[in-house]
């Protein structure tokens, strides 16, 4: 089934998945997400559930996103207001704080990823075992406009490693690309997110994953952003648009393979193509199942409350970035970047009726 409706700027040229709800008694509000990096089927079935389980419908908003590549990219679309909501990593908008530089206008308003997703991951028959063995070596990533890269050469310095000197970070596309040059040895590591890491394991590539400081391990990856203006004069959009999103996330935890298939559905140049049907349902329901469950539960197994960012884990996160040369202060305004204040609405819903209502459809 190919998506007929693409936002204008994927005629530009940026790849773009527009989900697009049916027409309603009055025009819905239009939400314009901007994405980093592709969806997968670990992720990208929230938005198509989001649509086809009437989330959006009962919020009355049309969602759509388009895919740019890194944070370094989707950013300026936020603070220009070309689109509604970006979803990067932290460190940018961190570091666009720092002493002497203008900062960004734009507010995270909802904890997407509350645990840090990504990894620095080798191959598991080789000789790097921790990250100060990446001395002399090079990690691969999607693109030099990456979020993830400041808090990788922080990494790197806490280990005694100087970027550029002793190890070099370089672009090697995202998935397949940067999974063969990995398995090629053009590099020797990959800094890329733990389902896709999970994504290299389903292709039959061991794989280690080198342990992080405790600090790099808690603090949250992607979450959603505003423009501060719309955030002050629209907060009643974002709180829609958070409870539905909240609502789509209930639903692919309760029934993750009809998660990956709606992924599919909506973008069905990504189901595997070479596997066995029944065995790729399989091995996606496990991706599912992993970004769901860290989604929405704490390592411990306690509940999270959706969308709430941990503010003493990012201010901890914002003095390790400063000690590691990375920011030139650690007096970067947490509370003013990282905003709570809609939490309470996106968990105004019955949450049990959600998991039902998923539960009972059937996986075609």
């Amino acid at each position: 089934m190919q998506n007929p409706f693409l936002h204008p700027l994927a005629r530009a040229g940026v790849a773009a998945l527009a989900l697009s709800c049916a027409a309603a008694a009055h025009a819905k509000d239009t939400v314009t997400i901007a994405l980093g990096i592709p969806l997968t089927v670990a992720s990208g079935g929230v938005y198509g559930l989001g649509k086809d389980l009437g989330y959006f419908d009962e919020e009355n908003i049309e969602v759509k996103t388009i895919v740019f590549q890194g944070a370094g990219a989707l950013l300026p679309q936020v603070a220009s207001k070309k689109v509604t909501i970006g979803l990067p990593l932290p460190e940018p908008v961190l570091a666009s704080h720092e002493t002497g530089k203008t900062p960004l206008p734009v507010r995270y308003f909802y904890n997407t990823i509350p645990s840090n997703e990504l990894e620095l991951a080798v191959l598991a028959d080789g000789p790097i075992k921790t990250i100060a063995d990446l001395k002399g070596k090079k990690i691969g990533v999607g693109a030099l406009t990456w979020g993830t890269i400041p808090s990788t050469r922080a990494l790197l310095r806490e280990e005694g490693l100087t970027p550029g000197k002793d190890v070099d970070i370089v672009a090697v596309g995202v998935l397949g690309s940067g999974f063969l040059a990995l398995k090629e040895g053009r590099v020797d590591a990959l800094n890329y997110n733990s389902t896709w890491t999970a994504l290299l394991e389903l292709t039959g590539t061991k794989v280690h994953r080198l342990p992080y400081p405790p600090i790099f391990q808690k603090i949250n990856s992607n979450g959603f952003v505003t423009h501060e203006d719309t955030l002050r004069d629209n907060a009643e959009l974002l709180a829609r648009f958070g409870r539905a999103y909240t609502k789509a996330v209930i639903a692919c935890d309760a029934n993750p393979a009809l998660c990956a298939e709606t992924f599919w559905k909506y973008q069905p140049e990504a189901r595997p193509k070479d596997t066995d049907p029944k065995k790729a349902l399989e091995e996606a329901v496990v991706l599912v199942k992993k970004r769901m469950n860290s989604t929405l539960r704490t390592p411990d197994g306690r509940d999270r409350v959706a969308g709430e960012f941990d503010l003493p884990v990012i201010r901890e996160f914002v003095k390790a970035m400063h000690a590691a040369g990375e920011f030139n202060t650690a007096d970067i305004p947490v509370e003013r970047i990282f905003d709570n204040s809609l939490v309470q609405q996106y968990s105004r819903f019955d949450a049990q009726a959600v998991r039902k209502q998923a539960q009972a459809q059937a996986v075609q």
